[in-house]
C-alpha cells in the first residue's frame, strides 16, 4: 500500500512522515509530482498557514489539483485533509479576503469568533474532540490544535466531530471516502497515533 504525503511547502512533513511510520505505515512517498499521487492507495494532506497562500501553492505544482480530484473523488482513494490541508478540501477560505478551495465539502472556512471574551484566537492547544456521528477513523480523545479559522459545514451531515473553543468549532468533517481533521495528530500522543493506525486500515 502506497501512502502519497503531498509536499506543497505548507506543512509540518516530516512531523507527519513521522506519525505515520509510527502509526504503522511502511510505504511513504512524500512527494510533490501529480503522476506519484495518481497512483497512491492513500493520499494526506497536511498543512500549516494561510488558505490562500496554501491553495495557490498547491495549484502551482504542475497537474496536482487534477490528479487530486481524479485519485480521490473519481476512484475515491481513502484521504486524510490535517489542518490547513482541512480546510482546503471547502469550497473557500476567508482569510485575508475570499478565496476558492478544492470544493470536495460544500461550506466555508471563516475566522473563529468565540462568545467567551477569554477564549483567545489563534485556538492553541489541547482540547477534547467529541465525535457528533460514528465514524471509523475518529474516537472521542483530546488532539493538539493550533488555528484562527475553522471550517463551516453547508451540510450538518459532513461534521463528524466537534471541540469547545468559546462555542463548538468543528474538529473533523468527513463524507464518503474523505476525512479533514483540524487538530493536528502528529502532536497529539497516543490519540493522534490511533486516528493515523485508523486511516492505514480504512476501507471506504
Amino acid at each position: 500500500m502506497t501512502l502519497a504525503l503531498i509536499d506543497y511547502g505548507a506543512g509540518n512533513l516530516r512531523s507527519v512522515e513521522n506519525a505515520l511510520r509510527a502509526a504503522g505505515a511502511s510505504d511513504i512517498v512524500v512527494t510533490a509530482e501529480a503522476e506519484t499521487v495518481a497512483a497512491a492507495d492513500r493520499v494526506v494532506l497536511p498543512g500549516v498557514g494561510a488558505f490562500a497562500a496554501s491553495m495557490q501553492a498547491l495549484a502551482a505544482i504542475p497537474g496536482m489539483v487534477d490528479a487530486l480530484n481524479r485519485t480521490v473523488r473519481e476512484q475515491g482513494r481513502p484521504f486524510l485533509g490535517i489542518c490547513v490541508g482541512m480546510q482546503l478540501m471547502a469550497d473557500a477560505g476567508e482569510e485575508f479576503g475570499r478565496h476558492p478551495g478544492l470544493g470536495w465539502i460544500p461550506g466555508t472556512v471563516a475566522r473563529l469568533e468565540p462568545s467567551d471574551p477569554t477564549a483567545r484566537v489563534p485556538h492553541m492547544g489541547w482540547n477534547d474532540v467529541t465525535p457528533v456521528r460514528p465514524h471509523p477513523l475518529i474516537p472521542a480523545g483530546e488532539a493538539y490544535f493550533l488555528h484562527s479559522f475553522a471550517f463551516v459545514a453547508d451540510d450538518a451531515t459532513d461534521l463528524a466531530a466537534t471541540t469547545q473553543h468559546g462555542g463548538q468549532v468543528t474538529a473533523a468533517v468527513a463524507r464518503d471516502n474523505l476525512v479533514g481533521v483540524q487538530f493536528h495528530p502528529e502532536k497529539s500522543q497516543a490519540y493522534g497515533l490511533a486516528l493515523l493506525a485508523n486511516f492505514l486500515d480504512w476501507k471506504p
